[in-house]
């Protein structure tokens, strides 16, 4: 049998051939007064997802919203968790533990501080870089493996405080160019999915 007579190795990784489930959350915080705040880039990306394949949120009891759907036939939840940033740790267990997936087949989408806005870099596994949402989903998952995302949203001009910079809308320079960083952070959690970190990496990571 020739090699080519096989499955693809970047789709057995990604699941597309066994069928497992993979988790995909967005990060930010829930409700309108925070919609369009650079820390909300997250939810922005999995709502672009969900659009694509036309499906509407709903209320799970694991305290978030969910879309189960598929991507490049790759069974997928998609997720918002409906605490604040800083406590997105319990909703993402409580959906790993009823969907039954493991730390490797979560991919967090997240804002990202140090690196430019319209830049995006992925990865596996890591620190927490001082983001609350990454700290408190590495504690109560027990582990740091999984995927992130990491959507930059650039540093805070002058002597701005970080945390009121990430709470604030984006420009409106940043709004012209946002809707294409968003739907190429969709495409590239997309990727992770259906064909692997590596090659995820390849077509997207982009240099800073």
């Amino acid at each position: 049998m020739s090699a080519s007579a096989g499955p693809d190795a970047r789709a057995v990784e990604s699941g597309a051939v066994s069928g497992e489930r993979w988790l995909v959350v967005g990060l930010g915080n829930p409700g309108p007064k925070y919609a369009g705040n650079r820390h909300n880039v997250g939810f922005m990306v999995v709502d672009a997802l969900a659009a694509q394949q036309g499906e509407r949120w709903r209320a799970h009891k694991a305290h978030a919203e969910v879309v189960e759907t598929r991507l490049g036939g790759v069974p997928v939840v998609l997720a918002k968790p409906r605490s604040y940033m800083n406590l997105s740790g319990g909703p993402v267990a409580n959906l790993c533990a009823f969907y039954k997936i493991p730390v490797e087949r979560v991919v967090v989408v997240h804002d990202e501080l140090d690196i430019p806005f319209a830049t995006l870099k992925l990865k596996r596994g890591g620190g927490s870089a001082g983001h609350n949402g990454l700290k408190s989903i590495t504690a109560s998952l027990d582990s740091p493996d999984y995927v992130r995302v990491r959507v930059g949203i650039g540093r805070p001009p002058g002597r701005m405080d970080a945390a009121a910079f990430v709470l604030r809308d984006f420009s409106a320079a940043e709004r012209k160019e946002l809707d294409v960083h968003v739907a190429r952070a969709a495409d590239a959690a997309e990727m992770v999915v259906t064909e692997g970190l590596d090659r995820a990496q390849l077509v997207y990571h982009t240099a800073a």
